[in-house]
């Protein structure tokens, strides 16, 4: 006699109708998530139509032609890596040469750390990479204390540590009237902070304000931030792009090495070398000595693996050949410098224009500030008028990416400016 299964007839039936609909559900609730603010400016420049339009939204490097750019050095390192048997998996700590390349040029070419071997670090995704990273190296640590973030910052930083998990504070940075840095608020709020916290600081052409501290001002900071006892940790997008020099644009980093801190610091080759979409970056931390060294970079790798397992291994070819190589490294210095040199004559440019058209408003700020960006001042209506009439795309903070001026667009840009603000 035969058994009849009860995976069989109208029970599998219902069964499978009732797993289907259970299925279904599973992601029923998701609503879409918002729109990310600066990439978004990207997406809506594209679908505008107008040939009027310009975007100065995202800090991506343009020449005078609103072109991007690959410079010399990156393609003469292609060139030399070009056909290169090696595909393997890189270390969990990424690649030797271009860790040690990344060190000496943010620590010093001489750096009495690197020769002491107190520095644990390791190749990171681009700076956003190093910081997240870095982040996930402090929950696990220290999970119960805070780090201070600077108002305004990057806002892909609040995402960073919020998403590992570290409790968030933030520090007075900005001064909307002056339109620079609050530099007796800054040094309010380090000071009021509980002992022994972790502080965000921009090394070089603060984002998004390009509002940085003075030398005096840098050595103030360090000396207070070491009274309390607080953990500096520096995010340096822009060595070399700040100032064409990048000895210049790491003296805030130094200044605290020769203070006595620890650091954490987090690099990158994005706007530097060009190297956006290869996501190249080191994440570094300077210990007390080797044996500290050894032990917090096992346990970065040991983060890093089941977060993306290794880095990428062909912009740190790049990085480290261009870096590693006297005269790839001379070439690289003299590229970044006119890219430097760039960004610098626009902010001069728009301020004259603006300033020619009788602008009842003041724009020495413009000129003031430093870096790829500027924090114009403009109100988020006013940024909509840009965008709705002028069909200029930037984020509604403001800020401005002088990277997307050209000879060829300023003055237009100036026009529009003067327009929104000039009854303000």
């Amino acid at each position: 006699m035969a058994i009849r299964s009860s995976l069989n007839g109208p029970s599998l039936r219902r069964s499978s109708v009732a797993g289907a609909r259970f299925m279904s559900s599973w992601f029923r609730t998701i609503e879409p998530a918002p729109k990310d603010p600066i990439l978004g400016v990207t997406e809506a420049f594209l679908a505008d139509q107008s040939p009027n339009k310009v975007n100065v939204g995202v800090g991506a490097y343009r020449d005078d032609n609103g072109k991007p750019v690959v410079l010399e050095c990156v393609r003469e390192a292609e060139r030399r890596i070009a056909g290169s048997e090696f595909m393997e998996y890189l270390p969990i700590g990424g690649s030797i040469k271009m860790v040690e390349e990344s060190l000496k040029l943010a620590y010093g070419e001489n750096s009495e750390f690197i020769k002491d071997k107190r520095i644990a670090a390791v190749q990171a995704l681009s700076g956003t990479g190093a910081c997240r990273l870095f982040a996930a190296f402090q929950q696990r640590f220290h999970p119960n204390t805070q780090i201070y973030i600077p108002v305004p910052t990057w806002a892909n930083h609040h995402n960073i540590w919020r998403d590992a998990g570290v409790p968030m504070k933030t520090f007075r940075y900005y001064h909307p009237e002056s339109r620079g840095l609050d530099f007796a608020g800054v040094m309010d709020d380090i000071k009021n902070a509980p002992d022994g916290s972790f502080f965000l600081l921009h090394a070089c052409a603060h984002n998004p304000t390009g509002a940085d501290p003075s030398e005096e001002q840098w050595r103030e900071i360090s000396t207070l931030i070491k009274a309390k006892g607080h953990f500096p940790f520096f995010d340096m997008a822009y060595q070399g792009f700040a100032s064409g020099d990048p000895e210049r644009d790491a003296k805030a980093i130094r200044i605290f090495l020769e203070d006595g801190h620890l650091i954490g610091l987090a690099q990158s080759y994005a706007k530097n070398m060009g190297l956006y979409g290869q996501r190249a970056g080191c994440l570094s931390v300077l210990c007390e000595d080797e044996k500290q060294a050894v032990a917090v970079k096992s346990q970065l790798q040991l983060i890093a693996r089941p977060m993306y397992s290794n880095p990428p291994l062909h912009g740190a070819l790049i990085v480290s050949t261009v870096l590693g190589d006297p005269e790839l490294k001379k070439l690289w210095l003299k590229e970044v410098k006119v890219m430097a040199d760039r960004i610098i004559g626009m902010r001069t440019t728009l301020r004259e224009n603006l300033e020619k058209r009788g602008s009842p408003l003041p724009w020495q700020h413009i000129t003031n500030q430093i870096g790829m960006f500027c924090y114009s001042g403009m109100t988020p209506e006013q940024v909509d008028r840009l965008t709705n009439e002028f069909h200029i795309y930037m984020t509604r903070n403001g800020r401005i990416s002088m990277a997307g001026l050209n000879t060829g667009n300023v003055g237009y840009v100036a026009d529009a400016i003067h327009e929104v603000t000039k009854s303000a």
